[in-house]
């Protein structure tokens, strides 16, 4: 797990600011939902078989006796939450939440045990045009990010699960027959979800599926209408794509469109948000059938691809520096007044002894533009004298004065 410094707490504050603008331009609602959940949620929403339920979910028993989890990923939370308290039934709903979610997995570059996330799920809605509406919505989180030409978009349909059926028994048929080319993880895969198979890295196996059965083979005739139609939105929209037969994303819930946003900046682990359908999952918390869409973004990835293009805004607009207890007492409180009666500017108040020089020197350190001085002069004519650090200007003003000086310093 990881720490976040201040640099990268900003970034990704930023990161999520910009999502939040983007999403609620599109009518997204913002939830929460808990940290920890019953164990039994993931375990029948997620799947049984998928690496997350069977290797990654910090799971425990609290002082009940019953077991929790601390939620591997976003979307069985918001569908809980969604029919618990009867947001679903007969409704459309458009949703996004943020916060960390925790996965015990082999710590990689950008992938921590510990991570943050921004998801987007909506429901009511069965056609291609939502799937299509949130593949703009990333498009242009990306653009407003300005990453947009670092990212592209894999598309796939893993259809229902009926069609998923049958092409899973083909692919174990062929996969059986040339079980000696198998690494180890898929051999284990095999037995439990061999579709994830279809997701190895190691490039023997890569190898042996280039002439495996593809999923795309058998789609039903209604999945195939779905993803032709989609596909066509997309192209009006000209937003590129490319049809990649291998995602099948790691949860067992996800039926027609499978999508995922990949960067090669990053190496391997080059997935920034991914996401597709899971019409089937209300039904499975007890719901009426309800169609469900929706995507997840990692944080910290996206941070990673910011991190030589973002500019850390300054510590400080305003730096109070003084001199003498009188002095310092006062200087809190113009910077008090100052607050209140600025809209916008961070006011530091140097709140420590210290020669002038040394309290400048840390001035220009926070990036401030303007330095406030009070000294015993100022202080017995009750002045402050009010320095530009760009330009090294300074004058002293009466004390009642400050406030609008320095409101048409900030505006210029």
């Amino acid at each position: 797990m990881q720490d976040l410094l201040p640099r990268q707490k900003e970034i990704y504050r930023y990161i999520e600011d910009v999502v939040r603008v983007v999403l609620e331009s599109y009518g997204y609602t913002e939830i929460g939902v808990p940290v920890l959940e019953s164990t039994q949620l993931f375990s029948r929403l997620v799947g049984e078989a998928t690496d997350i339920v069977e290797k990654e979910m910090y799971t425990f028993e609290d002082r009940n006796g019953d077991s929790l989890t601390m939620r591997p990923e976003g979307t069985a939370g918001v569908v809980r939450m969604g029919q618990e308290n009867g947001l679903l039934f007969n409704q459309i709903q458009r949703f996004w939440y943020a916060g960390p979610m925790f996965r015990h997995e082999r710590p990689q570059k950008g992938r921590y045990r510990q991570f943050e996330q921004v998801g987007a799920e909506c429901f009511g809605m069965a056609g291609p045009d939502i799937d299509a509406e949130l593949l703009f919505m990333c498009q242009r989180i990306w653009e407003t990010l300005g990453i947009s030409d670092e990212i592209h978009l894999e598309l796939n349909s893993m259809g229902t699960t009926e069609s998923r059926a049958a092409y899973r028994s083909e692919l174990v048929n062929y996969l059986e027959e040339h079980r000696d080319g198998l690494d180890k993880d898929s051999m284990r895969r095999l037995e439990t979800n061999p579709l994830r198979i279809l997701d190895s890295k190691v490039p023997k196996t890569q190898e042996l599926l280039a002439s495996a059965p593809t999923l795309t083979d058998f789609l039903d005739a209604e999945s195939k209408m779905h993803f032709d139609q989609l596909r066509r939105l997309l192209d009006q929209n000209q937003l590129f794509y490319h049809i990649n037969p291998s995602i099948v994303r790691g949860l067992d819930y996800y039926n027609k469109t499978v999508f995922e946003w990949v960067t090669d900046s990053l190496g391997a682990q080059g997935t920034v948000c991914g996401g597709g359908r899971y019409d089937g999952l209300v039904e499975q918390v007890g719901g009426k059938s309800m169609p469900g869409v929706g995507f997840a973004m990692g944080l910290d990835r996206l941070a990673m691809m910011l991190d030589d293009k973002f500019e850390s805004t300054a510590d400080a607009d305003i730096y109070i520096a003084s001199l003498g207890e009188p002095a310092r007492a006062y200087a809190l409180l113009l910077a008090e007044d100052i607050r209140g009666n600025l809209a916008h500017g961070k006011v530091v108040v140097h709140c420590a002894e210290g020669k002038l020089k040394s309290q400048m020197k840390k001035a220009d350190a926070s990036g401030a533009n303007i330095a406030l001085i009070i000294g015993e002069e100022e202080i017995s004519k009750r002045e402050v004298t009010v320095k530009d650090l760009q330009t090294g200007e300074q004058q002293s003003l009466n004390a009642e004065a400050v406030i609008d000086h320095l409101s048409k310093m900030l505006e210029e």
